[in-house]
């Protein structure tokens, strides 16, 4: 007797900037997921919050492939089968429904990676890849999630939150005061470095500040370091585990969207040239980033090296990009885990806490009151 195929639903797309990196990843999954072992379930959302199955699903996947710059070893074309039952790929018709033992979702960004939908797979009681509502949320909005680095004690750059609306001379003033120019003005919540500007004098603020605030009404002001910048793969539920050590090389004065997605011209090293005591002290830095913000699945933290010798930690992406160039791949595959065998591995951190959140309590029937021993004995 044949065993059922585990039916995993992929989620990409969705209402965030961030939206065409998602249709990357997306595709990378579909394409890598072993049709032996698992039916996938396509399943797009648009810019505009519509959800798509089925043939439009695919649609959104195959139009993005043939408009977005190319990208290095990206990996076949995902199209829909001529017979979904000899593929591992089932698109659903219009009005059909099936149940899903798993959801990967590939959402980048606001309204995917922030906390939402996993807020809505928890009241649909269906296991998902990666971090939970709380960690999602946190790791989204740089702010917020800052200010636990700090008081969890791990080592940040100086930072403040400027809001929508407030004079930027004001805000230059706070910089000022703060951790002077040069400084990185970014969307509290948005991530690919979408909406970011390097700020080198007071005179470019307010246009910085309109820059980020479209994106979203909190923006984050940073402090500029001279560092070198680094990334680690975590992967894990309660025993996480820390990859190799990466380092990016942009090719631009920092590592801005158009590095990552258009010119494609920074340099990834992995493992990176560090001093082993170096690495194994943001290897643990890692863990306790994962930690912090109480994280499970998977994450990807990223790093400062100061020219000094010090350790900054920049911040956690809970749902890293995706594709089979992407950093967090690399990591783990440079670690001895292929891309294959890593989504593997996610599904089945996935299944292992949702079964796990199944055996708490959910219900609390109070037991009768203790009778006293004196009031036992009178009667």
């Amino acid at each position: 007797m044949t065993e059922r195929r585990m039916r995993v639903g992929v989620v990409y797309g969705g209402r965030s900037g961030e939206h065409e990196i998602s249709l990357r990843s997306a595709a990378s999954i579909i394409a890598a997921l072993d049709p032996a072992r698992y039916e996938i379930v396509p399943v797009g959302i648009t810019k505009d919050g519509r959800w798509l199955t089925g043939r439009d699903s695919l649609e959104v996947l195959q139009v993005a492939q043939r408009d977005l710059a190319p990208l290095p070893d990206h990996g076949s074309e995902v199209t829909l089968p001529a017979d979904p039952t000899r593929s591992g790929l089932i698109p659903l018709g219009r009005g059909r429904a099936v149940g899903l033992d798993v959801v990967f979702p590939v959402l980048h960004g606001t309204y995917g990676e922030d906390g939402t939908i996993q807020g809505l797979l928890e009241l649909a009681d269906v296991p998902y890849v990666g971090a939970g509502v709380l960690a999602s949320a946190v790791g989204m909005d740089k702010a917020v999630m800052k200010s636990v680095f700090r008081d969890a004690g791990l080592p940040v750059c100086r930072w403040l939150v400027a809001r929508a609306g407030e004079r930027p001379d004001a805000v230059a003033g706070r910089i000022r005061d703060e951790f002077g120019f040069p400084c990185f003005v970014k969307p509290a919540n948005l991530g690919s470095s979408v909406g970011i500007t390097k700020v080198k004098e007071p005179g470019a603020l307010a246009a910085a500040l309109a820059e980020a605030a479209a994106y979203d009404p909190k923006v984050v002001v940073e402090e500029a370091v001279d560092a070198r910048e680094f990334e680690i793969a975590v992967l894990g539920n309660d025993a996480p585990e820390a990859s190799v050590v990466g380092e990016l090389v942009p090719s631009h004065e920092f590592y801005d969207y158009t590095d990552k997605y258009v010119d494609q011209g920074a340099r990834i090293i992995i493992p990176a040239p560090l001093p082993t005591e170096t690495a194994d002290e943001m290897r643990a830095l890692a863990l306790r980033v994962f930690r912090a913000v109480d994280c499970s699945g998977l994450a990807r933290v990223d790093f400062f090296l100061e020219r000094t010798g010090r350790i900054l930690v920049n911040e956690i992406n809970t749902m890293p990009g995706f594709t089979t160039i992407s950093m967090y791949p690399k990591l783990w595959e440079a670690s001895g885990l292929p891309y294959p065998a890593l989504l593997d591995r996610l599904i089945a951190l996935a299944v292992e806490r949702h079964a796990a959140r199944a055996r708490r309590r959910f219900s609390f029937t109070p037991s009768a009151p203790a009778v006293p021993e004196a009031r036992r004995a009178r009667r």
